[in-house]
């Protein structure tokens, strides 16, 4: 349903509505309790004030998924998380931060710095994808909460304006600044020991205390393995839960089904009039996606060095023989199909 301006509406007057139904309840208060029956009254005023103060401040977003009340951050000789967990890595004038996605799955957003700018790191489990931004708002840092959902992504609103921002996609879908987009950050998905491989002096993001007992352990989450309705994976291809990584480049998007990217691990195509090759290491589990230098150059992958026109790149697009040239990386993001879809309506297929 797009529901979102009218749920913005009621939020918003929340205090107006809940002012008229108080008073709506005292003004019948003197005649219920002069009934015979007073204990009938009194129940349903408990039962009434127990559901508004339940659904209304306990059930909230922000009290369900806290933010850390902590945030630790280790190097790789200090942590006590495992290399093998999948992370949202992000590298910022020349600083290394990598936030595990069994964390982010409840915290759902982590306010952070990174190379001197601000940072937010976010993650919807329903939608199955990370995004980082930088949380800049009216030319200032902003915090955030996070609200609720739409379409079945997390919505945060903002503390100035409260206005609702998609997690997706960073735009502003509610409020005052409707229309208005934060500042995307590249980030890569990857193993935190593929990403130890490329960043060796990064930092990780520790377990917080008070939410440990949130966090999944096992690794469901990552490893498809979730059981929830709105957790869960579709295996077979193209379907709502399926997995894809979505490739943005300028206006066009096109999505590549994971099953055959796990099949064939170097995917060579073009997005409009640009070619791109979207690569998955040997891991299984990390991903990249790079724009060839020329649609006649064919990337083939050995072991996990990339090859083509007679030159060799390694997993971050660095060339091997001129380490100061890399190849130009493409905003790429692994997604449920039906999050992809929804938010990239005209995206291409990778059929």
């Amino acid at each position: 349903m797009e529901s979102i301006g009218a749920a913005y509406f009621l939020h918003t007057y929340r205090w107006i509505f809940r002012s008229v139904f108080i008073l709506a309840i005292v003004s019948g208060t003197s005649t219920a309790f002069h009934s015979g029956r007073k204990w009938r009254p009194t129940i349903a005023t408990l039962a009434a004030m127990t559901v508004a103060w339940f659904f209304n401040f306990q059930m909230t977003a922000e009290r369900i998924f806290r933010q850390p009340q902590k945030l630790t951050l280790s190097s790789r000789w200090g942590s006590a998380v495992s290399e093998a967990v999948v992370v949202i890595g992000i590298e910022q004038n020349g600083e290394a931060k990598a936030y595990p996605i069994r964390f982010l799955v409840y915290h759902h957003q982590v306010q952070d710095t990174i190379g001197g700018k601000p940072v937010i790191v976010t993650y919807c489990s329903v939608c199955r994808t990370g995004r980082v931004y930088e949380p800049i708002v009216g030319g200032r840092p902003e915090k955030f909460r996070l609200v609720g959902m739409d379409h079945f992504n997390a919505m945060f609103e903002d503390a100035t304006t409260h206005s609702w921002w998609r997690q997706a996609t960073g735009e502003a879908v509610a409020g005052p600044l409707r229309g208005a987009e934060l500042p995307e950050m590249g980030s890569s998905q990857t193993t935190l020991r593929k990403w130890f491989e490329l960043h060796p002096a990064s930092l990780v993001m520790q377990p917080d205390e008070a939410s440990r007992e949130n966090y999944d352990p096992d690794g469901k989450f990552e490893r498809g393995k979730s059981e929830g309705e709105l957790t869960r994976t579709d295996t077979a291809s193209w379907r709502d839960k399926s997995w894809v990584v979505g490739i943005q480049v300028g206006p066009l998007s096109k999505a590549y089904d994971w099953n055959r990217l796990r099949a064939r691990r170097v995917i060579n195509d073009q997005i409009g009039g640009t070619p791109v090759v979207l690569v998955l290491a040997a891991d299984r589990n990390s991903f990249v996606a790079f724009e060839r230098p020329n649609a006649g150059w064919v990337f083939t992958l050995d072991g996990e060095t990339l090859s083509a026109n007679g030159r060799e790149y390694d997993f971050s697009g660095r060339d091997l023989a001129a380490p100061t040239r890399h190849l130009e990386r493409l905003s790429a993001h692994q997604e449920f199909w039906h999050s992809w879809h929804s938010f990239h309506p005209n995206t291409l297929q990778d059929l």
